[in-house]
């Protein structure tokens, strides 16, 4: 092999290695750019989990609600696996004052702006409620309307057996707005305590009629048949909700919230019969 032929040799085998070190450092590049890259989502998954809703929540709610909460709060636990919304229903009045009393819950739910005040004026409110929905009133009479009950005065017929909400529940006072607004005197079998027990009375056929609110005579189906009334609509409720101030699980509370004031809790809400705020 001549001498020019040795160098041009050696030349080559000094190039092949240099490419070599180059594609070999490329390789670690990549590799250690791989490895940040995967590093990005994990630190992000840490922190989705970590912020992940768990536990148990309380809500207080006005009794006309349970149906469409209880729906509700079935789509939440789905949505946020290892949580729990428990619910204690009942006359807004008796849940108030339940609160301001020191019982533990984190969301109130009432069927009046009068009876959330009872909370609030207390400080046991955590911010401004807001109203989610309103309710307005209808007659709810035994099914086929057998005594042909067709308007507000129709109730205070002799012999008829009427039901009302007590004047301190919600669905009472917005009844008594009515017949006050009509100049009607109407004298009930019984005063009940909150809506649900009011609508039962004719349920049970214990009562001829009952005054409750239109989303319970839809929730009773067949079981019952509704008459509306135009006085109603001088005393439609509206429904606020809040969180409590002594929260146990704020951050779960303030979730179910969120749903409740949704365009999906709202579409609940409004197929049961409730009114947009």
């Amino acid at each position: 092999m001549t001498r020019s032929a040795r160098r041009t040799r050696r030349s080559l085998q000094v190039a092949g290695a240099g490419v070599a070190a180059l594609l070999t450092l490329s390789a670690c590049s990549s590799s250690d750019s791989g490895t940040t890259a995967d590093a990005t989502p994990s630190a992000s998954s840490s922190s989705s989990a970590s912020s992940k809703l768990s536990g148990d929540i309380t809500v207080f709610a006005a009794a006309s609600l349970q149906g469409s909460f209880q729906t509700l709060a079935d789509q939440f636990e789905k949505e946020h696996p290892g949580t729990k919304v428990h619910f204690s229903f009942g006359g807004s009045d008796t849940l108030a004052a339940n609160i301001t009393g020191g019982a533990p819950a984190d969301v109130f739910a009432a069927a009046s702006t009068k009876t959330m005040a009872i909370v609030t004026d207390k400080g046991d409110a955590a911010g401004t409620p807001t109203t989610f929905v309103r309710n307005q009133l209808e007659i709810a009479t035994l099914p086929g309307n057998p005594d042909k009950i067709t308007s507000l005065k129709d109730l205070t017929r002799s012999g008829l057996k009427v039901v009302l909400c007590d004047k301190t529940v919600p669905c009472g006072a917005a009844a008594q707005k009515a017949l006050t607004a009509s100049t009607l005197k109407l004298t009930p079998v019984s005063y009940e305590q909150d809506v649900k027990s009011a609508l039962n009375k004719v349920v049970l056929k214990e009562a001829d009629a009952a005054v409750v609110y239109k989303t319970d005579v839809k929730a009773a189906g067949d079981k019952v048949e509704g008459v509306e009334f135009p006085e109603s609509a001088s005393a439609i409720n509206d429904y606020p909700i809040a969180l409590l101030k002594d929260a146990p699980n704020a951050p779960v509370a303030k979730a179910f919230i969120a749903l409740v004031e949704s365009a999906d809790g709202q579409k609940v809400l409004n197929a049961a019969g409730f009114l947009k705020p």
